[in-house]
């Protein structure tokens, strides 16, 4: 069993997985506790459960899939946007079963919730400024960039905790930054497109 501070901070970083790919986080704790990698607590065992996995899987590959039809990647945005928060409060709520109810929900919310919400807001505002430069073509690229990150992340929160919440930092930075250049380009055309 992991130590409070370790415990949260893999389910922080999990949780902030989750605004990437919602499955993805359940799925790799599930498979880091299938093959002992990690001891889950008793709560959450159920992960580990082959059929579980095998559904989870399944929700993972259909939902990767789906980023990837033009359409349906910024219909997707719209309802993964609440499912995300709620399933990073969930992921860290039920990671930390052995403390109060008041501290377990309050940090599922806070720490979970939110860093699911960031990590998925800021997604969404990549895709629209993604979709508004290239009119979707260019959000295949970022469909990959995303379920790739949300792989690392959730890989690097089972092995090495610390280091996931550090390149998660660094995401985030660095999505900032892309944000502000895409938004800087759209403004630039809309200029152009005045004149």
């Amino acid at each position: 069993m992991l130590d409070f501070l370790s415990l949260l901070v893999l389910a922080v970083a999990c949780s902030a997985a989750c605004g990437f790919r919602i499955f993805l986080p359940p799925l790799g704790l599930g498979i880091a506790a299938h093959i002992g990698a990690i001891t889950l607590n008793p709560d959450m065992l159920w992960l580990a459960n082959t059929w579980t996995l095998a559904l989870l899987g399944l929700a993972s590959l259909f939902e990767i899939t789906a980023y990837y039809i033009p359409w349906l990647d910024n219909l997707l945005d719209s309802i993964t946007t609440p499912t995300a928060v709620i399933a990073g409060t969930l992921l860290t709520s039920s990671m930390l079963t052995e403390y109060d109810p008041a501290v377990k929900w309050s940090l599922g919310l806070i720490a979970g919730g939110g860093v699911a919400g960031v990590v998925q807001g800021s997604t969404v505002a990549i895709r629209a400024s993604s979709t508004a430069l290239t009119g979707g073509l260019g959000n295949f690229i970022v469909a990959t960039i995303e379920w790739l990150l949300a792989a690392l992340i959730i890989y690097l929160a089972i092995i090495f905790p610390l280091l996931a919440i550090l390149v998660l930092c660094a995401i985030l930075y660095g999505a900032f930054l892309i944000i502000q250049k895409l938004r800087m380009r759209i403004k630039l055309r809309k200029r152009e497109s005045f004149h």
